[in-house]
């Protein structure tokens, strides 16, 4: 698959892409509308020594003891403007030529996307890494688990480079693979050995991780007969391991895994949470014996912010409103749009529609504020009216990308991103599986 570059913006308009000119404006005094942390206005590295996910939608998530820390961003960086940073940026990049690949994800802020050579989602970007062997690095502006699968998909001689070692992801923390190996074997003895097939040739469970996982989930995966989904493929993937097994344990976001399953006709009652704070997930032995698709008690925290109350304002507002939605959103808000698709799903959906339309979005706001300015021919807007980017995506600031491309013409690759050969092998084995699912047309 070849991931073409982010369409330019051929007429903006009024429209200014920049989320972090639209929180630094309401900071100012020059905006009325809100944001959620007026923090999102400071750099980054402010935040860089202190535990937790930095101010934005997951500020609120409890961090895990030991997560990455991103070292002191040297002050040239701190202190450059706009106009300079972006300057550097574009001059290490010609320098490196054809030495560096830089990915974004539709995510990140206006004042990195712009710099990347692909833009789009973290299994389009993983792909689009493939697309470049010749590069000797491959910098990823986007979160950590995204820059770990760039790493396993790419040649043992690229370097994978990740901005800010901070730029972590909630919902992938989640569920960490200690959890996951006691799930296990609390299945186990509630459901028997996990790998043995009874006479129909299934096994009792098939573990499925949703792309949004860190390297070790998608190892356990890969040694443990499963594979990997992303939100546009989870349907053939869950038709995948129904084939395989009896069930389903899908982690480690719950919405994902319920909407996927509910459009495929699978009753609520089958779908039990697994709470991994409880004692056989907080269900009884005869839940889980009666279950199809077992859910890790786990979120995105932007996509959660998203509401019935949001959709029926932005109806009453907008007569004729389409609403289309992330599947990582709750159910009702999912049974309550019109449509639920992935990101690429949503931005094809709007460069597919040939009248003038008004759309209603209910996914990140960096990448909403995006669509707007690129497509001024429609009326687009989120969701949720406060300004509240992903706290992580938003810890990729262009002070940390001109810093790791401009070390990277001085010889030196800082901030690199590792798998180890013993999760490595087992996780591209269930990566490989994912690719071999393609999503519907």
């Amino acid at each position: 698959m070849t991931l073409l570059p982010f369409p330019e913006l051929t007429d903006p308009g009024n429209t200014d892409p920049s989320v972090d000119h639209a929180i630094r404006a309401i900071v100012g005094g020059a905006s009325t509308d809100a944001t959620c942390s007026t923090d999102l206005a400071e750099g980054p590295w402010t935040f860089d020594s202190r535990p937790g996910y930095g101010p934005g939608s997951s500020m609120g998530d409890v961090i895990p003891t030991g997560s990455p820390r991103q070292g002191e961003l040297p002050v040239e960086y701190r202190e450059a403007d706009e106009a300079d940073l972006d300057a550097r940026i574009r001059a290490a990049k010609a320098t490196l030529g054809d030495r560096v690949v830089v990915l974004g994800h539709f995510y990140q802020r206006e004042e990195v996307v712009q710099h990347a050579d692909y833009v789009g989602d973290s299994f389009q970007l993983a792909n689009a890494a493939l697309d470049r062997p010749e590069a000797e690095a491959i910098v990823f502006c986007g979160v950590h688990f995204m820059a770990e699968t760039a790493d396993l998909l790419s040649r043992p001689e690229q370097s994978v480079i990740l901005p800010n070692l901070a730029a972590g992801c909630s919902m992938a923390d989640m569920a960490d693979i200690d959890q996951v190996e006691d799930c296990w074997e609390q299945l186990a003895d509630v459901l028997g050995p996990l790998d043995v097939a009874d006479d129909s040739g299934r096994v009792p469970v098939i573990p499925v991780t949703y792309m949004n996982s860190s390297a070790a989930i998608k190892g356990f995966v890969g040694r443990h007969g499963g594979i990997v989904c992303t939100s546009s493929n989870a349907e053939t993937v869950l038709e995948w391991a129904f084939e395989r097994g009896h069930r389903v344990l899908f982690f480690p976001d719950q919405h994902l895994g319920r909407n996927t399953a509910k459009a495929m006709g699978v009753a609520l009652e089958q779908m039990p949470m697994w709470n991994p704070r409880r004692p056989l997930g907080g269900s009884s032995a005869e839940q889980l014996v009666d279950s199809r698709v077992i859910l890790w008690h786990g979120f995105c925290s932007v996509h959660r912010r998203f509401t019935v109350g949001q959709i029926e304002q932005a109806r009453a507002e907008h007569p004729g409103v389409r609403v289309i939605v992330h599947p990582e959103c709750p159910m009702e808000v999912v049974d309550a749009a019109d449509e639920a698709g992935s990101t690429d799903y949503i931005r094809r959906a709007i460069d597919a529609a040939t009248e003038p339309t008004t759309f209603a979005i209910g996914t990140e706001i960096n990448l909403v504020r995006r669509l707007a300015a690129q497509y001024p021919q429609h009326e687009i807007f989120c969701l949720d009216p406060v300004v509240c980017p992903c706290s992580t995506m938003y810890r990729i600031h262009p002070g940390y990308l001109a810093w790791v491309l401009e070390e990277l013409v001085a010889g030196r690759v800082v901030n690199q991103i590792s798998v180890a050969a013993g999760v490595a092998t087992p996780a591209r084995v269930a990566l490989e599986r994912m690719l071999a699912a393609k999503p519907r047309a």
